[in-house]
């Protein structure tokens, strides 16, 4: 039976379940009225009065009960069993009430129609073959006590047939209309998937999105919004009051929208954002849309495009350059090893040397960041493989060169790609070393390892107690081929925050009094999904 039945939804079921009983017990009530008070004296006299008020109490007290046990039922089982009682009963009052004078067949065709709302296909189409039998057979019997026209046949054939034209009409309909509510639940759902999907994608995004009503009232702001302009919550706030200088941007753009805003600075966080300005014309309220986009993540994506093309250029021109290189420090050094050079020769042919290893050591950083190899991480437990390093890097230090390891209590795993660790602790000692030497005869470079206490990351700090990072100096300090050294390149820290982003590492720089501090926050050493 379940197969045989296609149920609606739940609470559609339920209200066709309830306009079903109440049509039920408003049958059975009507019926006992006119039963009670002989208001139809015809149908009375055309009757067996005694049999039609019997089954009419039946009719309403049985409906009472199946309404109250019946309340809320899903089950085929017992939604079959009722309309089964349901048309055999009024069948039963049919043939009470004298066949087709007594217009209870009209009630029967109601019935059997809203039983096919819940009782589909071949179940529903059974209901109605049960009530045209009920129909048709009861004019038959009624035919052999009381004297019955032709007439009387054609109706009671014309009622039968109406109860299978009921269901189908119904059926069709209600097929309809589940088509269409699927449809439109279809629709609601991707709906819902899109509003959901727009807005993890407008939450992801790294430009900050603002969108303001024509009150210049802040009604939408993403996280990226937020962490520009430095606070936990924007909606509600009024664009004028509390952002003055971008509602001054904003008031020249709508002055004249050809002309680009200018950039303006946030004193909470000391960013620089460059406002653009979209106005949703189709909206009712006169939306605007804001963009904000921190303008040094922009400088930062020109100097990686730059870098990239001087990459290319340096790796197809360094066998032109490093040849005649070559052959200058080559000649400088035979030239220096002349016995026929005074002193100030000398000089100058060790500042031909000196210069042409510089040029050679930028050389190799940009043919480095050029031929990158692929990160390759592994999970390394940093505790013994930092263990390794330094009792290797100790053996290769000068005796002017000293380095001090402190490792705290905690688990140290993590995704690293050894290799490239390597490469990024050598170029931070090598610049804490040159540091900690311009003011100390010993250079003194201390490592620590430990926990973060917030992020609970392992992190690792390269400490020296050199003179420090002037303070106009430390926003610069990562940008390629910026060095306070006459010896640098300024491409060593460059390289080693690209490092440690390609292994979801951050490489941050530490102010701290008596010398600098470069730190090192790695990723959870479990592996990414």
């Amino acid at each position: 039976m379940t197969a045989e039945t296609t149920r609606p939804s739940h609470k559609q079921a339920q209200r066709l379940l309830r306009l079903y009983h109440l049509y039920r017990l408003s049958v059975g009530i009507t019926l006992v009225l006119l039963i009670s008070s002989n208001m139809d004296s015809q149908l009375l006299s055309l009757a067996n009065g005694e049999l039609l008020r019997i089954g009419s109490w039946l009719y309403l007290v049985l409906n009472i009960l199946l309404v109250v046990f019946l309340e809320n039922t899903r089950r085929p089982n017992q939604l079959l069993t009722l309309a089964l009682v349901d048309v055999l009963l009024l069948c039963a009052l049919f043939y009470a009430g004298g066949g087709v004078a007594s217009a209870i067949g009209n009630l029967l065709i109601v019935s059997v129609a809203i039983s096919n709302t819940l009782l589909r296909r071949r179940i529903g189409l059974l209901i109605a073959a049960i009530g045209a039998l009920g129909i048709v057979g009861s004019g038959f019997l009624l035919s052999f006590s009381h004297p019955t026209s032709p007439n009387d046949y054609l109706q009671a054939g014309t009622l039968g047939a109406l109860c299978f034209a009921a269901a189908l009409l119904v059926q069709g309909l209600i097929r309809r209309l589940e088509v269409s509510e699927n449809l439109a639940e279809q629709r609601a759902s991707e709906v819902v998937s899109l509003e959901a999907l727009n807005s993890l994608i407008l939450q992801r995004m790294r430009t900050g999105i603002l969108v303001i009503d024509d009150a210049q009232r802040i009604q939408l702001a993403n996280h990226s919004a937020l962490k520009l302009l430095g606070h936990d919550t924007l909606e509600g706030r009024l664009l004028d009051r509390d952002f003055a200088v971008l509602f001054e941007r904003l008031q020249l753009w709508l002055n004249n929208p050809t002309l680009r805003p200018q950039s303006l600075k946030i004193d909470s966080n000391g960013l620089e954002l460059q406002p653009s300005f979209i106005a949703l014309d189709r909206s009712p309220q006169q939306q605007t849309l804001i963009f904000l986009e921190d303008l040094a993540q922009i400088a930062q994506q020109a100097q990686q495009l730059k870098l990239v093309a001087l990459g290319r250029l340096t790796a197809s021109i360094s066998h032109e350059i490093r040849n005649p290189l070559g052959a200058i420090s080559h000649a400088a050094q035979l030239l220096q090893e002349s016995e026929e050079l005074n002193r100030t020769d000398r000089r100058l042919t060790q500042i031909i040397q000196d210069h042409s290893q510089r040029m050679n050591r930028v050389i190799e950083n940009v043919l480095q960041l050029s031929r990158r190899q692929q990160t390759v991480p592994q999970r390394l437990d940093l505790k013994p493989w930092l263990e390794q390093f330094v009792a290797e890097t100790r053996e290769a230090a000068t005796e002017s060169q000293q380095l001090h390891l402190s490792i705290g209590p905690g688990d140290f795993r993590t995704l690293m790609d050894p290799n490239q660790l390597t490469q990024i602790l050598d170029n931070l000692l090598r610049n804490a070393w040159r540091h900690s030497a311009q003011i100390h005869a010993q250079a003194q470079v201390w490592l620590e390892l430990f926990l973060d206490p917030h992020s609970q990351l392992p992190t690792l700090e390269v400490r020296d107690n050199g003179p420090g990072v002037p303070a106009q100096a430390q926003a610069h300090l990562f940008e390629p081929f910026f060095t306070t050294s006459t010896q640098g390149t300024g491409l060593g820290l460059y390289l080693s925050r690209e490092l440690c982003e390609s292994n979801q590492a951050r490489l941050d720089f530490k102010p701290r009094q008596g010398g600098g501090c470069f730190r090192i926050t790695f990723a959870h050493g479990r592996k990414q999904s």
